[in-house]
Order: C-alpha cells, then structure tokens, then sequence
C-alpha cells in the first residue's frame, strides 16, 4: 500500500532546497540574465581538492535568474524578504574572542591569537516561510559577521567585514550541480508527479540528509552549529581546508516549553540575554587525510578522524535586540560567505554556487526595498 505521508515529507524537502542557496520554492520561468560574466566565477584549487562540475557557472547562472523572477513575482507588493532563512530571532551584538594562544597552522586570517572583534549574529530558522512556528521542524542558522578586520577581501569593495554562516547539521544534502538543478526544477514544478521525482532527484543519501535536518530546538543559543562545507585556512605552500563550528560554552539546556508561541525561539533568545551574558565557543576542524573531500558536502568529517580545535570564545553581552531600529538593521543586513579574507576562502561547489546566487539575489532585494547595500563597520 503506498505511504501517503510521502507527499508530505517531499514538500518538506522542497523547502528544504531553499535552505542554503537561497533558492525560492515559487515558481519562475528561466530568463537569460545578460549581465552575468562567466569569467567572474570562483576559480577553484586543484591542490586542495576542488574541481569544477560540467556547466556549473552556466547552472549557477539559471538558479540565480530563476530565484530573481521568484522574489519579483512574490513580493511584488510588498517588502521582500530573503530567499533562505527569512525568519530572523534576532540579531545580536556579540565579541568574538580568538583565544591568546594558537597553534602556527590555526593562527591565520581573522585568527590572531590575543585580537578581540565586534560581531553581528543573526540567529534564524531555515525555511523559506516567514510565517512559519518556532516548534515546528526545521533547520536554524547561525550568521557571524565580524567588524573591522582589515585586508582586501575577495569580493572587490566590500567593507572591512568577515562573515561565517554555519546551520544546525554537519552536511548538505546535494553536492552536484546539475543535481540540485533537477530538484529546484522539481520543486518549482505544478505537477505533483514532478515532486514525486524529488527523491529520486536528492538520491537516497540526500533525502536522508534533508529529513535529518528538521529539528526541535529550544535556544538559539545552546543549538551546536556547522558550517557544512569546507573553507580554505591560510595561503601559499600553508594553506589547508578546513570546516567550522559553533558550540554553546555550556552543556545546559533549556526545556521544550509545553505551550510555546509562535515566535518562542526570539523569545527565548530575548530572556536568556535579558539575564545574563551568552558564551559560545567557535571551533576549527582542520583537514586530516586527503580521502576527506572538499567537493563532497554529503559526508561528515567524523571527529575522530579529524578532531575540532577552539579557536575563539564568543561573548554575547546582556542585550536588549528587540527594537523596531534593531530589526530593520538586522533585515538589510547581507550574510555570505565571501565577505571573506582570501585565507578564510569558501571551497566546493556549493560555495562556488553561492557566490553568484547570494550577489544577485542580495542585490535584487535591496534593490526592491530601497534600501542601501552596505557593510557595517
């Protein structure tokens, strides 16, 4: 007999593939976007493990084009959102602390053993619904953007910021391109029978994955989180990749409330640091053997195999976020991961991919809002 809960759990997954490209589960024709330069696409580090798909530039080209029509059409009336994770519970002001002592292959970049930053962090959930309940599955997003850090960055004239984005699951669910093409296809289909593909399109390790990734949490602040893929740590002869994660200084955790609200998540966030300052710790996991590989975001780096190193401890200060002016900041604030030093340089294709979506679909919403592109300083 089949399983009727099946159209379900792929819905679910539809909207999961919004999730970390920011890929709209709206409908849109493709249009040629003109203005795309091939040439301008992530070069890639054969020495480190990367290499380019058949057609990737060419396919990040139509994701792109494809989620523009979508955030026209949708929000044509009104102020538009982000793509991916458009539920903010908060942005909070935060010191990342690197700790004063690093081992030589750790202490590179932003990592200078001793130096403290200024930070923005945008705690959120993952679902490309902004309407959608705090209690009801789903993946959630931590956002670092550290301030002031100095050096040519390796989007051209951007400010003086250092951005890490990390969700509450070690891997993705897609690694190719022209697979993730199918399912954005499938998922912005009208056909039921073309979501039915949708498995079939994930493969049986990736809805494996996209089933994982919905969750229950309590606290933004005591969710472990991972950046998924893999990152560039230092330059020259030196240079290794790396992946990284964020982590709650303390193992307490706060009970499911038995009738929690829509937005219990912020709330949440806002009494914790009504109390008291918040302390995580930001860690670094180096690459151990060539057999763990930047192109695949599917597959762990078990940490017994390569273990996680503290580089940083973040102090979140006793705040209070949840101010009209607050909020606004935090909604024309852009997280990608290539508000980056060349050290801390984002690998894989699912980075490169990244970098041509985020642009285009970050420039078209502030664009549609009025609002002004531009880094805090």
């Amino acid at each position: 007999m089949p399983d009727l809960k099946l159209p379900m759990r792929f819905s679910l997954i539809s909207a999961l593939a919004s999730m970390f490209m920011a890929i709209s589960g709206c409908a849109a024709p493709y249009s040629k976007n003109t203005a795309f330069n091939a040439a301008s696409y992530p070069g890639i580090d054969p020495v480190l493990g990367e290499s380019l798909y058949p057609d990737e530039a060419a396919i990040a080209e139509e994701i792109a084009d494809a989620i523009e029509q979508s955030i026209r059409k949708q929000y044509a009336s009104g102020n538009a959102l982000r793509d991916a994770h458009p539920k903010a519970h908060g942005c909070v002001r935060a010191e990342f602390h690197v700790l004063p002592t690093l081992p030589d292959k750790l202490a590179k970049g932003v990592f200078i053993p001793g130096k403290t930053y200024q930070a923005w962090i945008r705690f959120s959930n993952a679902s490309p619904d902004a309407a959608k309940a705090d209690i009801k599955r789903d993946a959630r997003g931590m956002a670092i953007k550290l301030l002031a850090v100095p050096g040519e960055k390796i989007i051209g004239g951007e400010a003086a910021t250092q951005d890490f984005i990390m969700i509450n699951h070690p891997v993705f669910f897609a690694n190719e391109p022209g697979r993730y093409r199918s399912l954005i296809q499938d998922t912005n289909s009208g056909s039921f029978f073309k979501k039915l593909h949708i498995p079939f399109a994930l493969g049986a390790k990736g809805t494996m994955i996209a089933l994982s990734l919905n969750t229950r949490i309590s606290n933004p602040l005591q969710a472990r989180y991972w950046s998924m893929v893999p990152y560039q740590l230092g330059l020259g002869a030196d240079r290794q990749a790396v992946k990284y994660s964020a982590r709650a200084c303390s193992a307490e955790r706060d009970p499911m409330p038995d009738h929690p609200g829509h937005n219990f998540l912020r709330d949440a966030l806002k009494n914790s640091l009504k109390k008291k300052d918040a302390c995580m710790e930001f860690l670094v996991q180096p690459r151990t053997s060539n057999t763990l590989l930047v192109e695949d975001s599917m597959t762990e780096w078990k940490e017994a195999d390569a273990p996680f190193y503290p580089v940083a401890s973040i102090r979140i200060p006793e705040q209070v976020f949840d101010t009209p002016e607050q909020n606004k900041f935090c909604e024309n604030l852009s997280f990608t991961p290539w508000h980056s030093l060349p050290e801390h340089k984002p690998l894989g294709a699912v980075n490169r991919l990244r970098k041509v979506i985020y642009e285009q679909v970050s420039r078209v919403r502030h664009e549609m809002n009025a609002a002004k592109r531009q880094e805090p300083w």
